[in-house]
C-alpha cells in the first residue's frame, strides 16, 4: 500500500470510529491491539493487511476495501440445536426511525437512549448528517445524540442511503414547518408490493403541503399558515401516516384532530417523546388523537424507546420452532397479548412474570418463559388486524410455529399483496406449504423433518427472519443469503441467538 492510500484508509477508519463513538483505546481492546497501534493505522504510518482490514471493519461494522464490488452478508446455520438461557428484547425499530424523524422537530439536544444499532436506524442517521444533522452515539453505549443545525441543507441530501429506506417518507411531516420548498428521494424498504404514500399526501394537505411526484423524488411545495379546520381523517390506520400527523401537528399551534389513527406501539412512543417536547396529546392508545402544537420547540430531551413486539415474537417462534425452554425478558406485553392468545389456542403453554414498565414509564412488560409441548392447528384462520389486533409483522411467524402444529393452517396476509408468497420458501427446509393466492397460504404439519438448505433471503425482512428460524430446526448446515434486510431490523440476531445455544455465524463470498 503507498503512502496516499494508507492515509485514505486512516482517515476512513478515524471516522468510522468517531461515528461509532468509540476512542483509540476502545478499538484496540476490540481489535487485541494497541492505542498507539491505532493512532497510527489512522494516521496512515502502518501497512495493513487484508485480515485486518476486514478485522476493523467488523468492529466498526463498515467496509473499507472492496475487490470488485462490495459482497453481500450471509449467515451460515448448524441446525438441529436446542436453545437455552435466557435473552432481553432490545428496543423497538419502528419506534427508534419515528423518533429519529421527530428529532428534527427540536432546535434542541435530544438523546435518544438504547436505540437499535440496525441498518434502518443508520440509514436515517446517515440523512440526517448529510442535511446538517450532528448525530453521535455516545461511547460505550446504543445512545444516540442528536443536534440539529441552524439550517437544515436539502440540497446535500444523501440520495442513496434515503432510497435505502421507506422512514425517510416521514421526513414530510417535520420538514414543512422548516422549509417552503423541499425534495425528497422516493423511499424504499422492504419489497411488499405496492404501499401507496397517497394516504401521507391526503392528511398533510390540512397544513398546506402539496407533493407532486416527479422523476425519482416528491416535489413538496407549503402553503404557510394553513392549519386544520375541522378533524383529519386518516383514510387508512396506517402507522407511518398516522406518525406523520402527528409529526406535522406537533409544530402547529392550536389544536389538530385525529381520526382513525393507529394506536400501534411506535404511536404511542411517539406521542411520550412528544409530551416531553411539551406538545399536549389526548386519546394515546385510542384512535382518535387531539394534539396541542408548539410553534417552536427548543429544549433538551432525553427519551429511550419501549421494546419491539416484533423482536419478541420473533424470539418466541425460535422457541417453538426448536422445541425449547427459554426465558424471554422485557416482553411488551400489551403489544403481544392477541398473539399469545392465539397460540394458547393452538396448545402453547408459557410463564409469565407480574408485569413492569418500561424505561419509558408508560409501556407495560413481563418476562416470558416458554414451555415445550404439541401444538395444534387453530380451527379458524390466522389473519391480522390494526392495534389492539395481532400485529401485522407478526403475521409470517405464525406461519414458522403452524409448520410445528398438528393439522392445517390458513395464513392469511390482507395487507400486502405479495409478502405470503415469499413464505413459499419455507418448503426448501422442508415445511409443507401450498400458495392459494397472493395473499393465503396453507401450512400443513407437524413439520417431523426440516432440511438443510442453501437459500436466498427474501426481499422482506420478516419473511427472512422466518426462513432463518427455520433453518435452526433443520439438522445440517445451512445457508440464508444477502441478509441486508434481516440487518435493517435486527442488532446482532446471529450472536444473540448462538449465545442462546443456535450456532449461526456470517459470513461473506471471497
Amino acid at each position: 500500500m503507498t503512502d496516499t492510500y494508507l492515509s485514505r484508509i486512516g482517515n476512513l477508519i478515524r471516522d468510522a470510529r468517531r461515528h461509532k463513538g468509540m476512542t483509540q483505546s476502545d478499538l484496540a481492546e476490540l481489535l487485541a491491539t494497541s492505542q498507539s497501534a491505532i493512532a497510527r493505522i489512522e494516521q496512515g504510518g502502518q501497512n495493513l493487511s487484508l485480515e485486518m482490514l476486514a478485522r476493523i471493519g467488523e468492529a466498526l461494522d463498515s467496509e473499507f476495501v472492496s475487490l470488485g464490488h462490495s459482497q453481500p452478508t450471509h449467515l451460515r446455520v448448524e441446525g438441529g440445536k436446542q436453545l437455552s438461557g435466557t435473552i432481553e428484547v432490545k428496543t423497538s425499530k419502528n419506534a427508534a426511525v419515528a423518533l429519529l424523524c421527530a428529532a428534527l422537530l427540536n432546535k434542541g439536544r435530544t438523546t435518544l437512549r438504547s436505540l437499535a444499532r440496525i441498518e434502518e436506524v443508520n440509514r436515517i442517521v446517515e440523512v440526517l448528517g448529510s442535511i446538517g444533522v450532528k448525530t453521535r452515539w455516545l461511547p460505550g453505549t446504543n445512545d444516540l445524540e442528536i443536534i440539529p443545525p441552524a439550517k437544515l441543507d436539502m440540497d446535500a441530501i444523501d440520495i442513496d442511503a434515503a432510497r435505502r429506506t421507506r422512514t425517510v417518507i416521514m421526513f414530510l411531516g417535520p420538514l414543512l414547518h422548516e422549509l417552503d420548498h423541499f425534495q425528497l428521494p422516493y423511499a424504499g424498504g422492504c419489497d411488499l408490493g405496492t404501499r401507496t404514500v397517497e394516504p401521507h399526501m391526503i392528511a398533510l394537505r390540512d397544513f398546506g403541503l402539496n407533493i407532486h411526484a416527479t422523476q425519482g423524488y416528491y416535489e413538496a411545495h407549503v402553503r404557510e399558515g394553513q392549519s386544520p379546520a375541522k378533524p383529519i381523517v386518516l383514510i387508512e390506520r396506517g402507522d407511518t401516516v398516522t406518525e406523520n400527523v402527528l409529526l406535522a401537528a406537533a409544530r402547529n399551534p392550536g389544536k389538530t384532530i385525529v381520526r382513525n389513527a393507529s394506536p400501534n406501539y411506535m404511536v404511542q412512543d411517539l406521542c411520550f417523546f412528544l409530551q416531553k417536547l411539551g406538545v399536549k396529546i389526548e386519546g394515546i392508545g385510542s384512535t382518535t388523537l387531539t394534539i396541542e402544537g408548539v410553534a417552536n420547540i427548543d429544549v433538551d430531551v432525553d427519551y429511550q424507546p419501549s421494546e419491539d413486539p416484533i423482536e419478541a415474537m420473533s424470539l418466541l417462534a425460535a422457541a417453538v420452532v426448536t422445541d425449547s425452554a427459554i426465558t424471554i425478558k422485557r416482553v411488551p406485553i400489551e403489544f403481544m397479548e392477541i398473539e399469545l392468545a392465539t397460540l394458547e389456542t393452538m396448545g402453547m403453554k408459557f410463564d409469565l412474570t407480574p408485569e413492569y414498565f418500561s424505561a419509558n414509564g408508560h409501556t407495560r412488560l413481563v418476562d416470558l418463559t416458554t414451555i415445550p409441548g404439541p401444538l395444534k392447528a387453530p380451527a379458524d384462520k390466522i389473519h391480522p388486524m390494526p392495534f389492539p389486533g395481532l400485529n401485522i409483522d407478526n403475521l409470517p411467524f405464525f406461519a414458522l410455529i403452524a409448520a410445528k402444529a398438528e393439522g392445517t393452517t390458513m395464513i392469511h396476509d390482507w395487507v400486502y399483496e405479495n409478502r405470503a408468497i415469499y413464505l413459499t420458501e419455507l418448503t426448501k427446509v422442508g415445511v409443507q406449504v401450498q400458495l392459494l393466492d397472493p395473499h393465503r397460504v396453507m401450512i400443513t404439519g407437524p413439520t417431523t423433518k426440516f432440511r438443510a438448505a442453501e437459500v436466498g433471503c427474501p426481499p422482506a425482512l420478516r419473511p427472512g427472519v422466518v426462513v432463518l428460524l427455520a433453518m435452526l430446526a433443520a439438522p445440517g448446515t445451512s445457508v440464508l443469503r444477502n441478509v441486508y434486510v434481516i440487518n435493517r431490523g435486527y442488532e446482532d440476531l446471529a450472536e444473540r441467538l448462538t449465545a442462546l445455544g443456535a450456532k449461526v455465524e456470517t459470513f461473506r463470498d471471497i
